[in-house]
């Protein structure tokens, strides 16, 4: 056991003599309370650690105690419904040991050593293992079966396997290694947490993740495996877009990562994740849910760690062959963290104060998304999904860490402060957010949904790009300037905004859309535009064609209960065209 002297402390950085035998990385002990932390640079005999607990009354000639691993993380059955801190605490048995306010040095295991488990064994003795074979299943809950997987690295021959209820560490069987040795198999497994899970093979996402978003599936959709960021303002509905991905996306798991945001809006998460009902099995959404909670009051060093625990957690669902979305809110927090932690090293600075390595350290966490064929002789496939959450200040894009993140992702989708001011939500800029999936995804959906999906998306693009063109007009000369045609582009853009892209939350119909119901939306609307212009060119009255009532059906559609939204789809078709007719009538009587 390694053992040194503490040197110098400044906020969560400690500077420790006699450490020459420690590796980087190794987690240690520190002081009296026997605080967290972690090497992060070697000088000689000196080690620079990163402090996970807050460091007031350490002092000079205190000890470090060297622990000999590197920060990991603790994987097998009761992950899920569980909230954790930054270094995979649980705060609930932690709330239980020292109140609502965490005391320092407090540790408990990230499993429950007591709860039992029943594992059913799939092999038997004498059977040849390779590393990522699935050894048998534990229900973890009514959701999600939890696949015990042979950890990688190991290969060899079962010789004791058997069903039964155990404990996490409770021995389940024995594998002998190609040496000679027997190791004993246990439901958990650790992995340190800046090493990414190793797989046999990635592939190129080619299925898109559902959100349910009318903005994200139709125009900027995202791939399972695939990464993106949500960079905006403060106010811009950055929370909620994350919110609302976490509850919807089509994924098995989500791995929701708190890093560093408001604790208020954290609360808002752990309070109502719990009451919410996953629509696609009817129980709690937090039955396929993990929270990683580090907020701004909290260690600023542990919001480092966080995003590396919550990714490797999600790696290890992967492996069993499940979607995985990773939600981290926000990685802005975790490289002011870096920044911290930078500039406490005397590191020399890059621009704004960010480390130089800012870039690098943002794409080793985005590159562990992707879409994999797992390890194991099975082949079974998973993905893991990253979505990032950036705070700009003052929501400008240009600052380093969007820039750095934008150069990573494949999915941009821009919050704009003037669309949440005028109320519209989600508030995703169409003309700045992009997705470099959309072409590759166009044949799921044509194949999937219909074949008009591709035509009618790039046609919301389109209008929404005229509009913008030809509102710079209206500014300078009046609406009045425009030809009717025009103005009825206008009129159909309008309705591409408020009756397709705008989007409630918090209203129980319009909080999600299927895709074949997105897919009714855009019909009626460029239905409505085509036959309006038809009815213009046949001599009827702009005005008249734009107060339609009809047109009011059109922006209700989308509070409409799925099950009757074919039904009325038609309904509201047969009254524009049954409006249109009399106006027509109306003209040529008029003539």
């Amino acid at each position: 056991m390694i053992e040194g002297k503490i040197l110098k402390v400044s906020g969560p950085l400690v500077i420790a003599e006699g450490m020459r035998e420690a590796d980087m990385f190794d987690v240690v002990r520190v002081g009296k309370n026997r605080l967290i932390g972690e090497i992060i640079e070697m000088h000689g005999d000196r080690a620079s650690i990163e402090v996970y607990e807050e460091t007031a009354g350490l002092g000079r000639g205190d000890v470090v105690v060297d622990t000999g691993v590197p920060l990991s993380v603790e994987l097998g059955p009761g992950l899920l419904s569980n909230i954790y801190d930054g270094i995979q605490r649980p705060l609930e048995k932690l709330k239980e040991i020292s109140g609502s306010n965490i005391a320092r040095g407090v540790y408990a295991p990230a499993l429950d050593r007591e709860k039992i488990w029943h594992f059913e064994t799939e092999l038997n003795f004498g059977d040849r293992v390779q590393e990522g074979d699935i050894l048998g299943i534990v229900k973890e809950n009514d959701v999600i079966d939890h696949k015990i997987m042979l950890p990688p690295g190991l290969e060899g021959t079962i010789v004791d396997i058997h069903s039964g209820d155990y404990t996490v560490t409770d021995r389940i069987g024995k594998v002998k290694l190609p040496s000679g040795d027997i190791i004993d198999l246990t439901l958990i497994q650790r992995w340190p947490v800046r090493i990414s899970r190793p797989y046999a093979e990635k592939m190129s996402p080619s299925v898109p993740m559902i959100t349910g978003q009318r903005v994200i599936d139709a125009l900027f959709p995202i791939a399972k495996g695939g990464t993106a960021c949500v960079p905006g303002p403060f106010g811009s509905g950055k929370t909620v877009v994350q919110h609302q991905l976490a509850k919807w996306s089509d994924v098995d798991i989500v791995v929701y990562i708190g890093c560093g945001e408001r604790g208020n809006e954290m609360t808002d998460v752990l309070l109502e994740f719990p009451e919410l009902t996953d629509p696609k099995t009817g129980k709690s959404l937090m039955e396929r849910t993990v929270l990683i909670a580090n907020t701004s009051d909290m260690p600023v060093a542990a919001r480092e760690a966080s995003i590396y625990t919550g990714i490797t957690i999600a790696e290890y669902y992967r492996d069993m062959g499940y979607s995985v979305a990773v939600i981290a809110d926000s990685t802005s927090r975790w490289a002011e963290a870096l920044r911290e932690m930078s500039g406490r090293l005397e590191e020399m600075p890059g621009e704004e104060g960010y480390p130089a390595y800012l870039t690098s350290r943002l794409a080793q966490f985005y590159e562990r998304a992707g879409n994999i064929v797992c390890l194991g002789s099975d082949e079974r496939k998973g993905s893991l999904t990253a979505i990032g959450a950036v705070s700009p200040q003052g929501g400008d894009i240009s600052e380093p860490v969007t820039q750095a993140t934008l150069r990573i992702v494949k999915v941009f989708w821009g919050l704009d402060s003037s669309l949440a001011y005028r109320r519209h939500f989600p508030a995703i800029n169409w003309l700045n957010s992009y997705s470099l999936y959309r072409e590759k995804l166009e044949d799921w959906f044509c194949g999937n949904v219909s074949r008009e999906w591709r035509e009618l998306t790039a046609r919301c693009i389109k209008i929404l790009q005229v509009e913008d063109n030809l509102q710079e007009v209206v500014k300078l000369v009046g609406i009045d300037a425009l030809s009717a045609e025009d103005r009825l582009t206008l009129e159909a853009a309008r309705s591409v905004r408020e009756d397709f892209l705008q989007q409630n939350a918090f209203e129980e119909t319009d909080s999600f859309t299927q895709l074949d119901k997105q897919l009714l939306m855009m019909k009626l609307v460029f239905y409505y535009e085509d036959m309006a212009k038809a009815a213009v060119s046949n001599g009827a009255d702009i005005e008249e064609v734009s107060a339609l009532p009809s047109r009011e059906e059109i922006s209700r559609f989308k509070s409409v209960e799925y099950d009757r939204c074919r039904e009325e789809y038609a309904a509201i078709k047969l009254r524009i065209k049954n409006e249109l007719d009399m106006l027509a009538g109306a003209s040529d009587e008029r003539n």
